[in-house]
């Protein structure tokens, strides 16, 4: 067996192969200065056409586009009316932006545990922590396979419940054959850099409510009812403040990329599919870890492909292992650390020990990396690390 690159050999790449990255092309560019070159660089027609096309791509009545995926959920929280002394329900295993919506609202997250299988969050244990302030549940679609959703609606609707989906993995993936996007209150997409599709940094929330569409278009330009493009067009300078809203507006110009990115999507969640049956075909033989498990009736879009060690198999801990892999050139993450595990929620009385699943999932999850332009060589480099290392530390 070769010598680790954290004991002075030779690494598996030269180079160093991030977790995920962009794709941007020279139609993504030329889509780019076209739309600085227009009249309008925000609040304008690309912005429209942006989410017309989008909402066409997920089956949604409606879609609103923000600045960011974090936007997004504030937006949907605040369309849901949830306010002071209210509860959500949602998952610890996710980016702290799910949870810290609630609070910009001055609710209170309310976290369930997850799925041992899935790491989506468990309907079970949503089921229970229902009371008479629940006012919704965020689900998360982790690593881009959706969450239980008919199960969580069912939930919902017998409480009185709206239910928001957290979708910043799962764009283009489905649920028993619907695309995700068309199935929950609201849906919300994260288009990062690092997601299926980017705009530099952006949010949509799809919906078939027209009401919610409209009260978050409103809520995204400070509460005011129309934006400069429609008084342009009506020929007037008065408008309106609704209600207090936010400028979360997203400009033109990043709409100019999200349109030239979305015709790749398919093409790119393909191969990120393709991607992860290597993995799955290759890293399935490794006695030490364990890798995603997937439903079949859902398809996922694979934002993350994530192993799990088997710590008892293993002579050092997580943490260990990432470095080894990282000296490799091996570009690995971690998702997510527990929300309430951050010092913020401690100082807010949060307890560690509520979602033992969660918790312990945390303390084996590694994330390997996984974006379309990632090459055979590249695939091939993940996969021959992640034997190095583990078999090196397998006991």
């Amino acid at each position: 067996m070769s010598t680790l690159a954290i004991h002075g050999g030779k690494p598996v790449r030269d180079t160093y192969l991030p977790y995920g990255h962009h794709s941007i092309d020279e139609q993504d560019k030329n889509s780019v200065i076209e739309a600085l070159s227009s009249d309008w660089l925000t609040t304008g027609p690309k912005v429209i056409e942006f989410e017309e096309t989008f909402a066409k791509k997920v089956g949604s009545k409606y879609a609103v586009a923000v600045n960011s995926g974090t936007a997004a959920l504030h937006a949907s929280v605040f369309a849901a009316d949830i306010g002071l002394g209210d509860e959500v329900i949602t998952t610890p295993m996710t980016f702290a932006a799910s949870a810290n919506c609630v609070l910009y609202q001055g609710a209170r997250p309310v976290f369930a545990d997850i799925r041992e299988d899935t790491l989506n969050i468990d309907p079970d244990k949503v089921k229970k922590l229902v009371t008479e302030k629940t006012k919704a549940i965020i689900a998360v679609d982790y690593g881009g396979q959706p969450a239980d959703i008919d199960e969580l609606k069912e939930i919902a609707s017998e409480n009185g419940l709206l239910l928001i989906e957290d979708a910043a993995h799962s764009l283009d993936a489905t649920y028993k054959g619907k695309s995700i996007g068309s199935l929950s209150d609201l849906t919300t997409f994260s288009l990062h850099p690092v997601k299926h599709i980017t705009t530099g940094e952006g949010g949509v929330i799809a919906t078939n409510d027209k009401k919610m569409a409209d009260r978050i278009r409103r809520f995204r330009n400070h509460g005011i009812s129309t934006d400069h493009h429609e008084r342009a067009e009506k020929g007037t300078f008065y408008y309106e403040m609704m209600e207090l809203g936010y400028n979360y507006r997203i400009p033109d110009i990043n709409c100019a990329l999200g349109l030239s990115q979305l015709k790749k999507l398919d093409t790119w969640v393909a191969r990120r599919r393709e991607i992860a049956g290597l993995y799955n075909k290759s890293l399935s033989k490794m006695p030490s870890i364990d890798i995603p498990s997937q439903l079949a009736d859902r398809e996922s879009s694979w934002h993350l492909y994530l192993i799990m060690l088997k710590l008892d198999m293993l002579s050092v801990g997580r943490n260990e292992i990432i470095k080894a892999l990282r000296a490799e050139n091996i570009g690995v993450n971690v998702h997510y650390i527990p929300v309430y595990w951050h010092p913020y929620y401690q100082n807010l009385d949060y307890k560690k020990g509520v979602c033992p699943v969660a918790e312990e999932a945390y303390e084996r999850l590694i994330t390997l990396p996984l974006f379309p332009a990632m090459t055979e060589r590249d695939t091939k480099d993940v996969i021959e690390a992640v034997s190095k290392v583990i078999g090196f530390y397998s006991v």
